[in-house]
């Protein structure tokens, strides 16, 4: 089983950056594409970053131009690099595998997650 572990969220303030980090017990950036997921409060999961086996990358709308997602393949990290915050964006961020490109469907377990909180 693959085990994911976020960190790097807190508080922050409206208009300000964070950088999240998804560590991953195994290899799997060569073999799944992988995404960055935030839950809201009271709100459906939303994948928001996706980056490919091939390094492509795309966004959901809300976070298009200010959110960028990276990984390090020797280190089994992936990241999310979040600039101009906004309340918003508060919310649990969690990261995972995809079961293909096309699905919001995840192949492991998901992780405890990072809370982000944007104060405006």
């Amino acid at each position: 089983q693959v085990q994911f572990a976020e960190s790097g969220g807190g508080l922050v303030q409206s208009g300000g950056s964070l950088r999240l980090s998804c560590s991953v017990s195994r290899r799997i950036f060569s073999t799944y594409d992988t995404a960055w997921f935030r839950q809201a409060p009271g709100k459906q999961r939303e994948r928001i970053a996706t980056i490919t086996i091939d390094g492509s990358t795309t966004y959901a709308d809300s976070v298009k131009g200010r959110f960028t997602i990276s990984r390090d393949n020797a280190e089994n990290a992936m990241y999310l690099q979040m600039n101009g915050l906004k309340p918003e964006d508060t919310a649990v961020y969690l990261c995972n595998a995809l079961t293909s490109y096309s699905t919001n469907y995840v192949r492991y377990t998901w992780g405890q997650g990072t809370r982000v909180t944007v104060s405006s």
